[in-house]
């Protein structure tokens, strides 16, 4: 508000704030802008993951709370925003469908909620067409992923470690089953390839999944599971899930050229407007970036090209020394 007051010459700061005070931007106009931009394929991915800004010493801000970043590892203040992506693979190309911001006080809505929100919203009313859907740990919850399986789609999720499963060779009729551990269980040389069948514990009898096990170094391994139970390749389940690390690139990007962590105004509804603006200007510097193939950063970065070589020629500052 300040910078653009300062240099516009139509806009003071005082009528910016008003805007952004009285305006109820959200996610629906996000996606007013992206529908057009989207170029969908077969092996197109939905992604859901979340993100927290950063204002740690910006307590008194109305959606601020106690959060874990996975940016800095570890509890800070700050802003919750989940976001839904669509991933085109083949093209490496990215746009944002949709968002939510993480106020629990105030809606009483969970991530998971959110998550169910933009789901349902994205096939009964978007209706963009996807098969697959990608997320982390965290939203590997009972309630979305028999929502998903319900709208016919294929979902793609870690489960923790300590998640308890039993295994579907294991399975006896008529007596108990037997759960352990994901890092419990114990592996041939066939299942690490393509994957066992396994039932997680406290879904509905008979509701089976396919689950895989991803050594990614000595000290970390990854369990996924997907309800393509047809699906027997681990490498192949690798691959789909890979889909999700683009909106970790989305998230960066979204962060380090539009500003939008930076805002300190404390009311909720201009921090939400200046959120909604934020991912606006992200879509319009992606699509100008696939246009003049190149990336967000470097358009930015070329907007101060040309006043940064005629201050080097001429500079207005005369620094010098006696």
């Amino acid at each position: 508000m300040t910078y653009f007051g300062l240099h516009s010459e139509q806009w003071s700061h005082d009528a910016v704030k008003r805007y952004l005070m009285t305006e109820r931007l959200s996610g629906k106009e996000v996606w007013e802008h992206a529908r057009g931009l989207i170029e969908t394929s077969g092996q197109g991915y939905v992604v859901i993951d979340d993100f927290v800004l950063d204002k740690d010493y910006s307590q008194d801000i109305e959606l601020v709370r106690h959060l874990y970043s996975g940016k800095e590892k570890a509890q800070i203040n700050g802003i919750g925003i989940v976001t839904c992506l669509y991933v085109n693979p083949e093209l490496e190309g990215y746009w944002l469908l949709d968002y939510r911001i993480y106020d629990p006080d105030r809606d009483g809505k969970s991530k998971i909620d959110h998550a169910q929100d933009m789901v349902t919203n994205l096939v009964e009313h978007k209706q963009l067409e996807f098969r697959h859907i990608a997320f982390d740990t965290w939203y590997g919850a009972m309630d979305l992923l028999k929502q998903l399986e319900k709208y016919g789609k294929i979902h793609h999720c870690t489960i923790k470690s300590d998640r308890k499963v039993c295994e579907q060779s294991s399975f006896i009729e008529g007596e108990k089953p037997l759960y352990l551990r994901a890092n419990e269980l114990l592996w041939s040389n066939t299942e690490e390839q393509s994957g066992k069948l396994v039932h997680l514990h406290k879904f509905p009898k008979g509701h089976t999944v396919k689950l895989f096990r991803l050594v990614l170094s000595d000290k970390h391994t990854d369990y996924l599971i997907t309800n393509e139970v047809t699906q027997a390749s681990t490498r192949a389940a690798q691959e789909a899930f890979r889909s999700r690390w683009f909106v970790e690139q989305f998230h960066r990007e979204v962060q380090q050229v539009t500003g939008i962590d930076q805002c300190q105004a404390r009311l909720a509804r201009i921090q939400r407007n200046h959120i909604a603006c934020a991912f606006l200007v992200w879509n319009r510097l992606s699509f100008l970036a696939h246009q003049l193939k190149t990336s967000v950063y470097a358009l930015k970065q070329n907007l101060l090209d040309d006043y940064i070589k005629h201050q080097l020629r001429s500079p207005s500052l005369h620094m010098g020394f006696v």
